[in-house]
């Protein structure tokens, strides 16, 4: 991979997975935006560019030469819309316009948006043609960030982004795999012997490992039939949550009582820990507007259309994955 690639969300779960896949397949340079501790980057072969979505100037310095951008940096909760539309509508515009007059060679640039984006879903399974009816205040912005890409704008002038930009979009389902803290509650419950599940567990899920989801993320960045389009990257297999619970207990060595847990019931929840977020000075990730998420939005998503265009195939099988991940988790004390 003869490439000069710049990376934002770098230091992140899936954005730390996605540089390492872009040096094992033998990027010439990657550049990061760090605003700053480099986190998981701390030992690879990358450049820091030092600042965040707001700074243009730094954006345009970082970006001069670059062939490939991966726009991973995403702000996933906050108490309130105004922190959502700065770092992920307006940041993703930023970067978009930093890109279009300080890269102009660019070959490609692939923003990461999310499942969250489609929200309600009627038919269950989630397709690309799917209208975007997001239930929270995340996939509220990540679809805003979207339709502002296909909307004109004054640094294209009559174009949008889209048009202006060799653009690829991927909404990535739920992500497991090292280094993730949103799965692992769920794996310290079965650890403990309960196996919480929203709604009786009825609903199909799609789950993909990390390693996975960066390989289709380079693949589509790659692919020339990819431009301009839009991905779910997922799992073929969509799973049930005895499933994954059957492997969790097995990495684990143990066994767990599967709780139904009412939808009602983790509204409630989340309007508490949140009002108890308040008195504390924090926000925490099971809050009223991920509580809607979780009871409301659609959780799978075919894969099929990017099969067809860059032949995405993940190749990491539930077991082996989780197992993986849960060793992981042991040996870092996380678990």
């Amino acid at each position: 991979m003869s490439k000069t690639a710049f990376v934002t969300g770098g230091t992140g779960f899936v954005g730390s997975h996605l540089v390492e896949e872009l040096l094992r397949r033998g990027a010439d340079e990657v550049r990061c935006l760090v605003r700053s501790d480099p986190k998981w980057l701390a030992d690879l072969d990358v450049e820091y560019v030092r600042g965040d979505l707001s700074d243009i100037d730094t954006l345009w310095a970082a970006l001069d030469g670059t062939t490939h951008v991966y726009h991973v940096a995403g702000l996933t909760r906050a108490p309130n819309w105004d922190p959502f539309y700065e770092v992920n509508v307006q940041g993703t515009l930023n970067l978009m316009g930093a890109v279009k007059h300080a890269a102009p060679n660019v070959e490609r640039v692939l923003v990461t948006s999310s499942l969250a984006a489609v929200g309600r879903c009627d038919d269950g399974v989630a397709t690309e043609q799917a209208a975007l009816e997001p239930v929270s205040r995340y996939g509220k912005s990540k679809a805003q960030m979207e339709e502002a890409l296909r909307e004109p704008h004054e640094m294209t002038e009559t174009e949008s982004y889209a048009e202006a930009l060799p653009l690829t979009v991927v909404r990535p389902p739920a992500v497991y795999g090292p280094r993730d803290r949103d799965i692992l509650d769920f794996f310290r419950a079965v650890d403990r012997h309960v196996c919480p599940i929203v709604g009786g567990g009825q609903s199909p899920l799609s789950l993909v490992h990390v390693r996975d989801l960066a390989a289709g993320m380079v693949d589509a960045s790659l692919h020339p039939a990819a431009v301009g389009e839009t991905y779910h990257l997922g799992s073929p297999h969509l799973y049930a949550w005895r499933e994954v619970k059957q492997v969790a207990t097995d990495a684990l060595d143990t066994w767990a009582v599967t709780v139904p847990v009412p939808g009602p019931l983790v509204s409630a929840v989340g309007a508490v820990a949140e009002a108890w977020g308040g008195l504390t000075g924090t926000y925490p990730a099971l809050n009223r507007d991920k509580a809607r998420e979780i009871r409301h939005a659609c959780t799978a998503c075919s894969t099929e259309k990017a099969q067809q265009d860059f032949d995405y195939q993940p190749r990491t099988p539930l077991d082996e994955g989780v197992a993986a991940t849960i060793q992981w988790y042991q040996r870092h004390g996380w678990l």
